[in-house]
């Protein structure tokens, strides 16, 4: 029996443009992250899915809504779906925080796997949440068409659980704004059908 799931992550934000840390703050998308929603929900709706969940930041649920409503379905919100928690370096674009957080930001951009930004998560305890998350909802609804929104964060952590990458590796994929991604559970595991799908739109910016 296979389960597939569709996974997008969200629209465009204000944020993403700025190069800004957004992790778990709730910010909303921007004109152009509700039109990529517009326009992934086309494609979307034109399948049959079983269930949709949502992380429940609002950037998430609002690139759901136009799909959800489409197919006449409700949104599961699920909050381990949300990004990391970023800790001290959300609010900050990037370019900030090497200023005023050098040490810190040597240790993330060194991706070191117990580093939790000292008032965030860890990269090991955001890596086994987003690998959990997923692995539930999957097992929640065993042989079904799933689809979910959710982060960057969530499907970066899920391509290197399925394909062996190592948490502290060089990302070598992309993870644009409504991008949609494809994995499927055989009874072989876990394999990833398709990753990136950014057909439905002009463009997209991929996450930092």
């Amino acid at each position: 029996m296979t389960t597939r799931l569709c996974i997008v992550r969200h629209g465009e934000t204000t944020w993403n443009a700025e190069h800004r840390v957004q992790g778990q703050l709730d910010v909303p998308l921007n004109a152009i992250g509700h039109a990529q929603a517009e326009a992934a929900s086309k494609v979307l709706a034109l399948e049959k899915f079983d269930v949709i969940y949502s992380s429940d930041l609002s950037r998430a649920r609002q690139t759901a809504q136009p799909t959800a409503s489409l197919l006449s379905m409700e949104i599961l919100r699920e909050k381990d779906l949300r990004e990391r928690h970023y800790g001290i370096f959300e609010r900050l674009t990037y370019a900030e925080v090497k200023v005023r957080f050098p040490e810190d930001y040597a240790r993330f951009e060194a991706r070191e796997p117990e580093y939790a930004f000292r008032t965030g998560e860890s990269l090991k305890d955001f890596s086994a949440r987003s690998i959990a998350v997923v692995s539930r909802i999957a097992s929640a609804h065993e042989g079904q068409n799933i689809l979910v929104f959710t982060h960057g964060g969530i499907l970066d952590k899920l391509y290197r659980y399925i394909t062996g990458l190592s948490i502290s590796a060089e990302r070598d994929f992309g993870i644009p704004n409504a991008g949609l991604n494809r994995i499927e559970l055989t009874p072989a595991g876990w394999q990833i059908r398709s990753w990136a799908d950014i057909a439905h739109l002009d463009g997209a910016l991929d996450d930092i």
